[in-house]
């Protein structure tokens, strides 16, 4: 598990991170979210332990520890946003560099590149990987000390289908054994494919921390299930809106937003009152659109 207990970072005036608290669960796949400059990656630095907060902590693993203590350093596994490796070392050599800071014996290491699906290109210079290779390796490099908590900063930002597969994959095995992820994307297909929660920073603040159940009631109450019938006159608007209150008719349609659960309702009442349902169709919401709502409304 990971805490952030009041975490705050200035840089001068800057206010980078302002009173984060927030606590992870074991098992748990969280996605920070944000537009640019919303303390997404200096939070995670934070929890990495590689930048020190102006106030607050970050706990991790049980019993608690301050991510700056020594015994923290072996639970956690990070992937910075960019990573650099030397040209001319090949991705096997660095692999085992890495390898033998962590102390993980020589058979983890030829199953993190395995697991990458870096393709047979583990012998060749990283000076020949295209930029989503060098992220693959990345990625191996972070799974090398198979640590209980993984930080990861736009992980999936350069890598093509096969390596998002991989990815995923990794993820999933990673959440099956119970290890805590923390993640930023802005991607919000992986955002859907892989958090079990997702928290959104703007302007360094935290602005919405939901689990999968809330994200999943709120795009459903932002759904709309539109009807094409003959007429809708007021009387019949009036009925429907008693099930649906923010339901309306415009350019021939009747527009029933709100969860699905009250679908079902409407189009009784509808066929109960005689109105002939001549098309149907049903949209829900969208994780992009509520996105943009929650950053617009805290810009």
């Amino acid at each position: 598990m990971i805490r952030f207990e009041g975490v705050s970072k200035r840089y001068g005036a800057h206010v980078a991170v302002g009173s984060l608290t927030l606590d992870v669960p074991p098992g748990t796949a969280l996605a920070l979210l944000g537009p640019n400059g919303s303390g997404k990656t200096t939070s995670l630095k934070v929890a990495a332990g590689l930048v020190r907060p102006t106030a607050g902590r970050v706990v991790v693993g049980r019993p608690p520890r301050d991510v700056r203590h020594p015994d923290a350093r072996g639970h956690t596994s990070f992937l910075p946003q960019k990573v650099s490796f030397p040209d001319a070392l090949t991705g096997v050599e660095v692999a085992g560099f890495y390898g033998a800071l962590r102390e993980v014996p020589a058979d983890r290491i030829a199953q993190a590149l395995r697991a990458v699906s870096l393709n047979g290109a583990g012998e060749r210079a990283i000076g020949t990987y295209s930029g989503g290779m060098v992220q693959r390796l990345g990625l191996a490099v972070a799974m090398l000390p198979d640590a209980p908590l993984m930080l990861l900063d736009e992980p999936t930002a350069a890598l093509d289908p096969d390596g998002l597969c991989a990815f995923y994959a990794l993820v999933d095995r990673h959440k099956a054994d119970g290890r805590t992820l923390v993640f930023t994307s802005h991607q919000l297909g992986d955002v859907e494919r892989l958090a079990d929660r997702i928290a959104i920073l703007v302007n360094g603040r935290l602005v919405a921390d939901l689990t999968q159940a809330e994200l999943t009631r709120q795009l459903a109450d932002r759904g709309v299930m539109r009807l094409r019938i003959a007429d809708c006159p007021a009387p019949l608007l009036d009925r429907v809106r008693g099930l649906a209150p923010g339901a309306r008719w415009a350019d021939g349609e009747l527009l029933v937003p709100g969860p699905a659960t009250a679908r079902a309702g409407v189009v009784a009442l509808l066929q109960a009152a005689g109105a002939e349902v001549r098309s149907l169709t049903a949209e829900e919401g969208r994780l992009d659109a509520f996105y943009r709502e929650l950053v617009g409304g805290h810009a």
